[in-house]
């Protein structure tokens, strides 16, 4: 079961957070001015910040306590990130096109998995007789738009 922390426990991981939106500003004025970069910059300046959210989402999962299916999904998507990161790197390596497709096949499953509620932390039905709703589930949606329907 997955606990919540205090929001000061959340200081690391949103400053890593921070820090890693701040290492995108590299990777654009990229974009805009290669030749004002050396060879090769490019590699680094998008593999800094894939490697460094991994690390801001494993924080923040170590952080909130995450059960241990959460913990496992955190740690597959950090892998993502961080296969991504080794493709951009080192686009030439020989095992580029590996890290890629691990990348790939990592991102989309955690997608499914996401689409399919895995992990659920409390079956819904249990939620819903002990008449608990959490923000942004469909839950209370769907009953504001029952009710609506039923009076239009």
């Amino acid at each position: 079961m997955s606990h919540r922390s205090h929001p000061s426990s959340q200081a690391i991981p949103r400053a890593l957070a921070l820090f890693t939106v701040v290492t995108l500003v590299p990777l654009l004025a990229w974009d805009a001015c290669p030749k004002a970069f050396p060879d090769r910059a490019h590699g680094a300046f998008a593999a800094v910040p894939l490697a460094l959210i991994a690390v801001a989402w494993l924080a923040h999962a170590l952080v909130r306590r995450a059960s241990l299916p959460d913990w496992l999904k955190s740690c597959a998507l950090a892998a993502a990130f961080f296969f991504w990161a080794a493709n951009q790197r080192w686009p030439d390596h020989p095992k580029a096109t590996l890290f890629n497709d691990l990348a790939v096949a990592l991102f989309v499953v955690d997608v499914f998995l996401a689409i399919v509620g895995w992990p659920s932390n409390e079956p819904k039905a249990a939620s819903e007789a002990n008449g608990e709703a959490e923000s942004g589930t469909d839950g209370p949606v769907r009953s504001a738009s029952a009710s609506k329907a039923g009076t239009e």
